[in-house]
């Protein structure tokens, strides 16, 4: 029994795949000349979505569409072997921080919450919490010095900086009065860090250009 034009239209217009969707949505726009709005909206990709799209497209040299994925187990060697290892050392009545250290030593790292969860399935009973000194030695956070504001003095003194062109824009800071403009922006902030401290610091950043503020660890060498 043959299809009727309505299940051979709905079949283009409705691609059951997410690659032969994408397939129809980029013909429509570079071949039939559809608008990309009218194109992301027929086929249900947000304008963000669509660019990208098209982008990888025109920078792929040889995409694939119409190839179906196998599915099926797929094995996990690391994944296996630290399950196992892991089994290994609860048995022995390993702590969960034990294990993930050995993990570690091992070179197939799992956190604790990751370890947890390999073991979840062997259904071991809980172990009973140790002291404080039988645990692992680990490296904790630091505690550093408070800033203290009232140390700052305005006596004329020298000193060396690789960002020293950060002072050019001080009139221009000051100018601003970014206090007031933090507080009418309604940004947040806190007793130790007040919120105009705050917008200074990310500005400071973006004058770094610093691409991200992720990278603020680059600046602690500095």
């Amino acid at each position: 029994m043959s299809k009727d034009i309505s299940d051979v239209r709905r079949f283009f217009l409705e691609p059951a795949s997410a690659k032969r969707r994408q397939y129809e949505a980029l013909r429509a726009y570079f071949i039939e000349g559809r608008p990309s709005g009218e194109v992301k909206k027929a086929f249900g990709y947000t304008e963000s979505t669509f660019h990208v799209m098209c982008h990888d497209f025109r920078r792929n040299l040889d995409p694939v569409f119409f190839v179906t994925p196998r599915k099926g187990p797929h094995a996990q060697p690391k994944k296996s072997a630290a399950r196992d290892l892991a089994i290994k050392l609860r048995k022995e009545n390993h702590s969960i921080y034990e294990i993930s250290e050995a993990l570690k030593e091992q070179e197939v790292p799992r956190g604790a919450t990751s370890v947890r969860a390999l073991l979840k399935p062997e259904a071991f009973s809980a172990l009973a919490r140790g002291l404080d000194e039988e645990r692992p030695a680990r490296v904790g956070p630091s505690v550093e010095a408070v800033a203290d504001a009232g140390e700052f003095a305005l006596a004329r003194r020298r000193f060396t900086t690789r960002c020293g062109g950060l002072f050019l824009f001080m009139p221009d800071i000051v100018s601003l009065d970014l206090d007031e403009t933090a507080r009418r922006a309604g940004l947040l902030g806190s007793r130790m860090i007040p919120v105009g401290h705050t917008l200074r610091s990310e500005l400071a950043l973006k004058l770094w250009s610093i691409e991200r503020k992720s990278h603020v660890m680059a600046l602690f060498d500095r």
